[in-house]
């Protein structure tokens, strides 16, 4: 091969060489949504559940896991986890045991009581876990509007 044919292969693959983002936490994500037990209640509390009529609670529920140890982390590991549900509310979640008595495991929840001015449909939300170093990722279910929570009529 010529110099000029080299010189041509090495600018090609230097502009399909892929860039790298600064590099962010990582971990693993557990978690479910199940109805809250408070007040507003159609049902039993702590049962999966997706569909959520006006004043009823969402709870939810993650497990934060170290991937290079598979273990959960706590509120010494994350400075913060938060539900960002696509309506713009923000839900702070905490990490405690479950149930309050008589408990059987750790992880961190968070509830958010449906308003009465909810529309009714889909509603999508994200995860967003911030590092003790303030560094921020978050992580979605699925975008299939059916597996999504959904609030309808009363």
């Amino acid at each position: 091969m010529n110099a000029i044919k080299i010189a041509g292969m090495m600018i090609a693959l230097g502009a399909a060489a892929p860039a790298f983002a600064q590099e962010g936490p990582k971990f693993v994500f557990e978690g479910d949504v199940v109805r809250g037990a408070g007040p507003g209640a159609q049902g039993p509390g702590c049962v999966l559940n997706s569909r959520f009529k006006r004043g009823e609670t969402m709870l939810f529920r993650i497990r934060l896991v170290d991937p290079k140890t598979g273990k959960p982390l706590d509120n010494k590991a994350v400075k913060s986890i938060e539900i960002v549900l696509s309506n713009g509310e923000k839900s702070p979640m905490s990490y405690h045991q479950h149930p309050p008595k008589d408990p059987t495991d750790w992880f961190w929840s968070g509830g958010w009581i449906v308003p009465d001015n909810q529309p009714t449909g889909s509603l999508s939300y994200k995860v967003v876990v911030t590092d003790l170093d303030g560094k921020t990722v978050d992580w979605s279910p699925f975008k299939v509007a059916a597996s999504q929570i959904t609030v309808v009529e009363n």
